[in-house]
Formats: C-alpha cells, sequence, structure tokens
C-alpha cells in the first residue's frame, strides 16, 4: 500500500470505523457476557471490516454494515464455542442492530456516558439490567433465575440504577456534556 488513493481509503475506513465503534461495542456487550471475549469479538468484527471495507456500499449506511459485520462475528463466536447465546436469538440480535442503527443519529453524550457506565458494572450487575430492559422480564422471573427474592431484586436494581445515574453525571461533568 501507499498511494494517495489507498491512504485515502484507509483514512475513510480509520473515521467511519471510529463514527461506529461505541455503536459495536454496545451491541457486542448486549450479546456476549465476559469483557475479555467481548473485546475479542469487536477486534474480530475492526478485522473484518479492514479486510471486506471494498465490499462496503457507500449508498447504505455503513454503521448498518458494521452492526451485520459484528453480529456475524457474535454468531461465530458461540458457534467455536460449541455455545448458543445465553439469551439472545438471532431476530433479537437484529433488532439490537436496528435500533443502534435508528438511533445512531440521536447518540448524545448522555447515551455514550451510559454505555461506559454500563460496561463498567460487574457482570452480575450488567446481567440483572439486561433481564429486566433488554429482555423485559418480570422481576418475579429474575429473581427466580438468580435465587433470590422479588424484594432482592427490587432493591438491587434500584442500586444499580442509582450507581448509573452517579456514573453518567460524573462523566458528563468530566466531559462537559448535556
Amino acid at each position: 500500500m501507499g498511494t494517495e488513493k489507498e491512504i485515502e481509503i484507509r483514512e475513510r475506513m480509520t473515521r467511519l470505523w471510529l463514527g461506529s465503534e461505541t455503536a459495536v461495542r454496545a451491541f457486542v456487550a448486549a450479546a456476549v457476557s465476559r469483557v475479555s471475549d467481548r473485546e475479542d469479538v469487536v477486534q474480530q468484527t475492526a478485522l473484518t471490516v479492514a479486510r471486506r471495507f471494498e465490499e462496503y456500499d457507500e449508498n447504505r449506511p455503513f454503521i448498518a454494515w458494521v452492526l451485520w459485520l459484528a453480529k456475524s462475528r457474535v454468531v461465530d463466536y458461540y458457534r467455536d464455542r460449541s455455545k448458543r447465546p445465553q439469551a439472545l436469538s438471532e431476530q433479537l440480535l437484529d433488532a439490537l442492530a436496528g435500533a443502534l442503527v435508528e438511533r445512531r443519529d440521536e447518540h448524545s453524550p448522555r447515551a455514550a456516558a451510559l454505555e461506559h457506565c454500563l460496561e463498567k458494572l460487574p457482570e452480575r450487575s450488567r446481567n440483572l439490567i439486561r433481564s429486566k430492559y433488554h429482555e423485559g422480564q418480570r422481576i418475579e422471573q429474575i429473581a427466580e433465575a438468580v435465587r433470590s427474592t422479588p424484594a432482592s431484586v427490587r432493591v438491587t436494581l434500584f442500586r444499580i440504577r442509582e450507581s448509573l445515574a452517579e456514573c453518567i453525571e460524573r462523566r458528563l461533568a468530566l466531559e462537559g456534556g448535556e
């Protein structure tokens, strides 16, 4: 590589990737519970983007294409481990990717701070949030799944939400956002 045109293509790909990386990370975080595995899936997605960038149709949104690639890497992740996603079906992954594409233009500093703060939560807390808000499970279902009482789950979710709110406010104050 080295021609001016090749350099322009590489720079364009990098700009597009950097503009969509937060959405890719959020998508992968919703689908893969282990932090180290998440990073591997995000890196595999980035490599796939680099290898297949010439296939990208510039008449379509880049975010939709890159999330389609991320979904493929998530499916590969579970296939390679001879596992099925614990709670995420392929249809749910499609719906999540679609929602991220639709909301991409609305991506506010508060939403970015929320994504950051969700990633910082302990895995157990993220799983409770995912069960309640991504999967729409009732408190009683969650309590049964985690072998706890509904009252305990309610209190834990309340504390997690408070923690997230504080984290978001700190993050916004640091970044001078909203």
